[in-house]
């Protein structure tokens, strides 16, 4: 059975400077994933159609919003495959408004938040491979073993 994917979404053409670096780490591991402009305002028809067939073909789906930010929240809204969001800077408020948008989550609908921007995407990959790794013990044993580089590479001293 081959492995289902890692959808990126966002809500703009202008969120993918900063979502590009979820498809770092992806990469990193071999994990396949596809990418599509979803808003959640401004095309609301593409984004159901997505979010009814997103079970059949993703593990996991990133979604970066920003502004309103409420891609990841109706998505989230909309499936039962796990989101991780990723806040995007906005113009106005450098992203608090987008982090406090997707953070503001009811009761019964889960969206895994992560940081503000470059490194909240980066991690959103991240955190995509560890749902992965829960059902793929040579994916758990890859990322066990980056883990550990990542750990032995931080020096004990100040050099």
């Amino acid at each position: 059975m081959q492995q289902k994917k890692i959808a990126i979404i966002m809500g703009s053409q202008s969120d993918w400077p900063v979502m590009r670096h979820a498809t770092t780490v992806l990469d990193e591991f071999g994990i396949g994933y596809d990418t599509a402009v979803v808003s959640a305002h401004r095309t609301p028809d593409r984004l159901y159609e997505f979010a009814g067939k997103a079970a059949d073909h993703y593990a996991a789906i990133i979604a970066g919003a920003g502004g309103a930010a409420h891609l990841p929240g109706m998505t989230a809204a909309m499936t039962c495959v796990p989101v991780i969001a990723v806040p995007v800077p906005s113009k106005a408020l450098n992203g608090i408004d987008s982090l406090l948008s997707i953070v503001q989550m009811p009761r019964g609908v889960a969206v895994c938040t992560q940081a503000i921007g470059e490194p909240g995407a980066y991690n959103a990959g991240l955190v995509a491979v560890q749902i992965l790794a829960t059902s793929d013990p040579q994916l758990q044993s890859r990322l066990n073993a980056w883990r550990a580089q990542q750990t032995s590479s931080v020096p004990d001293e100040v050099e």
